[in-house]
């Protein structure tokens, strides 16, 4: 059976009795599959969804982490800080922190080599801009972030990590991506990763969509063959929207 991760990421939205109610809210829902679901929020919410969201089966998850243990690192959260915290997932890569911190394929690689020596699963991005795109180069500059992003990682290690195709060029351009356009990424990203480190691997590797997921497309999007569930973002910061999109996966599994 094909495999779904509905992940919704907050970015940096909600208070703490916000995230409070959002858990109880969802606790009230049918959740058929709560182990498809995750919630990834802003650090000073994480330790009340893990409360709240206790026993549920439902993941919770981080925006970003740093790659050393300690140190002088002003702002930043360490791997074993989410450890304490027992979170599960921790988004790597978000084009939003590429674009505006500076994230390098190299720093995603040595915080993903992080997140998977403390056994948290790690949510890695990738995706190309309008100019990539325009310029039939999408393909060429996914490959090349997914070959940095995944350097010196073995197959069993590749096989823990979920990825999350972000078209950037669709998100706040007016342009749209169809949902053969998802999948034909998708799909060229699962045969770069059959390629690297097998076909087992790759056919167990949950590949997300995260281009403006929501429940209008959600379902024509989920039905695709390499698309395996999505990041969403302004759809999950309400639980109805949130639980549309996931509903539609659970409905592909009956």
């Amino acid at each position: 059976m094909k495999k779904f991760l509905i992940a919704g990421n907050w970015k940096m939205n909600k208070s703490i009795a916000e995230a409070k109610l959002f858990a109880d809210q969802l606790k009230g829902e049918n959740i058929v599959y709560p182990e498809q679901l995750a919630v990834i929020a802003p650090f000073t919410q994480l330790e009340t969804l893990k409360r709240e969201l206790d026993g549920t089966g439902i993941k919770v998850g981080a925006q970003n982490v740093h790659f050393e243990k300690s140190g002088a690192y002003t702002g930043e959260i360490s791997v074993s800080m989410l450890k304490e915290l027992d979170i599960d997932l921790c988004i790597v890569g978000h084009s939003e922190r590429r674009e505006y911190f500076a994230e390098t394929d190299s720093t995603v690689n040595r915080k993903l080599k992080a997140l998977l020596n403390a056994g948290i699963t790690p949510i890695l991005c990738v995706g190309e801009s309008l100019e990539i795109r325009e310029a039939g180069n999408a393909m060429l500059f996914v490959s090349g972030q997914i070959t940095e992003d995944l350097d010196g990682l073995t197959p069993a290690e590749v096989e823990q990590i979920v990825i999350a195709y972000e078209p950037i060029w669709a998100i706040g351009t007016g342009k749209t991506a169809t949902p053969d356009q998802a999948e034909e990424m998708c799909g060229f990203i699962r045969g770069m990763i059959e390629g690297m480190y097998g076909r087992e691997t790759a056919e167990g590797m949950i590949i997300q969509y995260g281009g403006s997921m929501k429940p209008s497309n959600a379902d024509e999007l989920l039905k695709k063959p390499d698309i395996n569930g999505g990041l969403i973002g302004g759809a999950s910061l309400e639980v109805g929207t949130f639980m549309e999109i996931a509903k539609a996966a659970f409905e592909l599994q009956k």
